[in-house]
């Protein structure tokens, strides 16, 4: 059996689509789509999606990086990096309860709006899941337009996005 290097794409019948990011004696150490970093045995059995050689050269965290970002945009429509409005990084976000004897929560500002990021990529999968689907085109339609309408709901936090490209678009008005 030939040892996988590192970036090497894999699919797993437990873990699903993943990339081998280190490979020691016994494991390969995989960063997965859905359940993050695992580590799992070289003789365990997986398909391989994509081999690459295991060269002695080291990999930078970096490289490792870029290539998880490619193959999540590319398995998982996830879309370009979304950055946070300046004024709001290291902010807080404070939720005070109207009720008496009830403790209030700080949440920071670039949790939530990683968030609100992740609700976005979401939607645009969803979006791509109703067009690629075999429904009729009236009810892609009335499905589009609910999604169109929950945009425009998730307009007020356009304040958070650094980049006006990046906002939630709802309904135009004529």
């Amino acid at each position: 059996m030939k040892l996988l290097g590192i970036s090497s794409r894999i699919n797993h019948p437990e873990y699903g689509k993943g990339v081998i990011t280190n490979v020691s004696t016994s494991e390969y150490w995989v960063t997965f789509i859905d359940s993050g970093l695992e580590t799992i045995p070289i003789d365990s059995e997986f398909e391989v999606i994509e081999a690459s050689d295991n060269e002695l050269d080291t990999v930078s965290f970096y490289e490792v990086e870029q290539s998880l970002l490619s193959i999540l945009k590319k398995w998982n429509g996830l879309g370009e990096p979304v950055a946070i409005a300046d004024k709001w990084k290291g902010g807080n976000l404070k939720l005070e309860p109207g009720q008496a004897g009830v403790a209030g929560k700080d949440v920071p500002i670039d949790v939530f709006f990683h968030k609100i990021v992740m609700l976005r990529d979401r939607l645009r999968v969803m979006e791509q899941k109703i067009n690629a689907s075999k429904l009729e085109e009236i009810e892609k339609i009335e499905l589009q337009q609910y999604i169109t309408r929950i945009y425009g709901t998730l307009t007020t936090f356009n304040v958070l996005f650094k980049l006006q490209s990046q906002y939630f678009v709802g309904e135009k008005t004529k």
